[in-house]
């Protein structure tokens, strides 16, 4: 259950929106090939573990046939030697003087070797002073071996005489007398740290001396300890047996690890290269392939020079490489998953896994004698992590960017704008937003990967329209403060200036201009990415970059709109409640709006867009028409037959239209404002022929509301219900077909 959570969860995450389903096709082939991945890296792990095992097994088989062996031989030795007592004449006393010769003898050789352990152990501390003047060579460094041996087996055999006779303080008083063995033997130690450190070093320069000699030293104690082990076992197994035999009690007792030692060494060697190229990597991506030169220098100097130098069963070279591919291994998968790892590094890296092969190649190592793989066949992950880094820094500077415009926006900080080379008034992070989408499409294309373009392309596209929605949105929600006239007036100017240049913003983004050959930035961003893209992907991506066109235009036509908006509620809140009232015959409310029309117009003319001056325009009248004809809802509203209502809204009208005749668009506002007459003729109309004024009315205005028109009704002076009931009686008869929407779609 807690598997299936897990997938709903990556799926959930791989699929956030709708768009991301067209990635199902890829994510099954990236998924395809992972798990074929997979399963011939387990069927290789299998191989490998079941030859392991078998190899095991026979081992096992062999040794247990060894020991069986040896048991029988030593019961052998152990009868004859029961025998040959009986047959000897006074065997016993023979038997007890050459014990006792034997024990003088031995008590003497370890009496001179005590008396002379300072001694030697003076002289070899002297050569290892005389090696720390040319650690390069050590000329002493084979003699120091051999003398240390003997002081370590006179050592172990002392401590263990002494652990036999069971007297304590004997041996803390022979143990003061060897302490001072082990400074030496560190001191050698040291040394020898210090040779296999050098030990690429001493290939290099051709110090062949110093390599032979080292392996001389680690081969022997290689040896030791294999007796040692052996020696071990025995007396674990067979305790009573082994200890008659005196000669597998005359070598070392302890396991002194210098193989061990040595292999450890050569790691440390190489993990310190490491550590330094690390630095010099986090520094310059780009020249990993330079900085890891000593990897392949150092794997041909073993490959070249060393092995000839090292005994054959060591595999040098294999034992270097396994070695050096692992730490390798170990080094990329941690920079993988370091999460504060950049794109260019981790690009980097994927690059840099093809040229490591080919080079390993080169020394003779296919991939499969390297066995672990050195990414752990990650690079498709890779390769999706690394187009998730740029993604993320995109959703990352987006919602920076947004917060930074919202802070501004809410606050209404008038100097938060800026205007471009022709005045307008413009955000300041518009410009920063698209050079960044740029530079992210640059780090994408650095990639080479298709895959990783289109991936990239895809979360811009939708970073874009989310840009869109949320300025959409903020924008109605600040503009809802003032949706009634008794709200707080301050930071209105300030958010009308903001309308403007978001508006403005928006038509940067699509302002392609043929004849001088200036693009929006839209256009631009499009002929960025077209180059990194496949041309089966530039096909999604032409649709989608036409329904971010759409959007600009929608939204800089909403910002336009509200503000229009604003200036009818706040401006014209006084004027427009007296349209149609017994007021409306003697002032002159219509040339007031057109005074404050003319106003706007002057004030922004210099910093909006000259192509949404026009909008502007066409929303002033729209909604001028819009607000014009729902007054016939204000209270008092009344049209009488003796009043001059008619040259009323002549006047009215041709006040509009002296004002709308100087924009390029007056046709289309000049018919709009036709409906007016439809509204004269509606209340001129005696009461028998309102009927067919209404029909005519539908006919050309196919969304006209019955319950405006009732309004309308009610305005007469001779309004009763029969006029209603005939009015709604011929709307029932008249049958019209939709159309694209009207001006009284919007009039209720």
């Amino acid at each position: 259950m807690a598997d299936t959570d897990g997938v709903t969860v990556q799926l959930a995450e791989l699929l956030r929106h709708p768009e991301d389903l067209d990635k199902i096709p890829f994510l099954k082939s990236e998924f395809i090939r992972k798990k074929a991945a997979v399963d011939g890296q387990l069927k290789v792990g299998l191989k490998e573990q079941l030859e392991i095992t078998q190899s095991g097994m026979n081992s096992i088989g062999d040794g247990q046939r060894t020991v069986n062996q040896i048991k029988e031989e030593l019961m052998k030795i152990d009868k004859l030697c029961a025998e040959s007592q009986n047959m000897i004449r006074d065997f016993p006393n023979i038997n007890l003087v050459s014990q006792v010769h034997r024990n003088f003898s031995q008590v003497e050789t370890m009496k001179a070797n005590i008396e002379s352990f300072d001694t030697r152990l003076d002289e070899l501390a002297r050569l290892l002073t005389e090696d720390d003047q040319d650690l390069e060579n050590q000329p002493n460094i084979l003699n120091v071996h051999y003398g240390l041996t003997q002081l370590r087996d006179i050592r172990d055999d002392a401590m263990d005489q002494i652990k036999r006779a069971a007297d304590a303080s004997l041996e803390n008083t022979l143990q003061n007398h060897f302490d001072r063995l082990e400074d030496v033997v560190t001191w050698f130690d040291e040394h020898i740290g210090t040779a296999c450190m050098n030990l690429i070093h001493y290939v290099q320069t051709e110090n062949h001396s110093m390599v032979v000699r080292l392996a001389v030293i680690i081969e022997e104690e290689e040896k030791s300890d294999k007796k040692v082990k052996a020696l071990q076992d025995a007396q674990r197994e067979y305790k009573d047996l082994a200890a008659r035999f005196k000669s597998m009690n005359n070598s070392a007792k302890q396991l002194r690890g210098y193989k061990e030692k040595f292999l450890k060494t050569i790691e440390m060697h190489a993990q310190d290269q490491f550590d330094a190229a690390e630095q010099k990597f986090l520094e310059d991506p780009d020249k990993l392939n330079k900085i890891m030169a000593w990897y392949f220098n150092e794997l041909f100097a073993v490959k070249a020079g060393m092995a000839e130098l090292m005994p054959k069963k060591w595999k040098i070279f294999r034992t270097y490489t396994d070695i050096y591919h692992s730490l390798m291994h170990n080094w990329l998968i941690k920079r993988i998953d370091d999460p504060e790892l950049s794109p260019p590094h981790m690009l980097s890296i994927i690059d840099w896994v093809e040229k490591y092969y080919q080079k390993m190649a080169k020394l003779g190592w296919s991939q499969a004698d390297l066995q672990l793989p050195v990414l752990d066949n990650r690079e498709p992950e890779v390769i999706r992590e690394y187009r998730q880094l740029i993604v993320k820094s995109v959703d990352e500077w987006m919602d920076r960017m947004f917060k930074t415009d919202r802070k501004s926006f809410t606050e209404r900080q008038p100097d938060t704008l800026d205007t471009n080379e022709h005045g307008y008034f413009r955000t300041k992070t518009l410009g920063d937003m698209w050079r960044m989408l740029r530079e992210q499409l640059l780090v994408a294309g650095n990639s080479g990967r298709t895959d990783v373009a289109e991936g990239v392309v895809d979360a811009m596209f939708v970073a874009l329209k989310q840009r869109q929605t949320l300025w959409q949105r903020m924008v109605d929600d600040e503009s809802a403060k003032y949706k009634t006239p008794s709200a707080e007036q301050d930071g209105l100017q300030v958010l009308q200036d903001w309308l403007v240049a978001v508006a403005n913003d928006q038509i940067a983004c699509i302002d392609d201009n043929e004849d001088s050959g200036q693009v929006g930035y839209l256009t631009r961003f499009q002929r960025d990415f077209s180059t990194l893209v496949s041309p089966q992907y530039m096909h999604h991506a032409n649709t989608e970059c036409e329904t971010l066109r759409d959007g600009f235009v929608d939204l800089g036509t909403h910002c336009i709109t509200t503000f229009v908006s604003l200036i009818f509620n706040i401006d014209f809140h006084p004027v427009l409640p007296e349209f149609f009232t017994p007021k409306w015959y003697t002032e002159f409310g219509m040339k007031r709006i057109i005074t404050t029309f003319e106003d706007y117009t002057t004030d922004y003319k210099d910093v909006l867009h000259h192509s949404l001056q026009d909008i502007f325009a066409e929303e002033l009248a729209d909604e001028l028409l819009v607000r014009y004809l729902s007054s016939v809802r204000n209270k008092g509203a009344k049209f009488r037959r003796g009043d001059p209502f008619t040259e009323k809204f002549k006047d009215d009208v041709l006040t509009t239209f002296d004002f709308f005749g100087k924009f390029p668009d007056f046709q289309s506002i000049k018919r709009k404002w036709r409906v007016v007459d439809y509204l004269v003729r509606m209340l001129e109309a005696d009461k028998g022929s309102v009927g067919t004024v209404y029909e005519a009315f539908k006919r050309e205005y196919w969304d006209l509301q019955m319950g405006w028109v009732e309004a309308v009704l009610r305005c007469r002076d001779d309004y009763d219900r029969g006029l209603l009931s005939g009015v709604k009686a011929r709307a029932a008869d008249v049958y019209v077909e939709r159309g694209a929407e009207t001006i009284m779609s919007k009039v209720k």
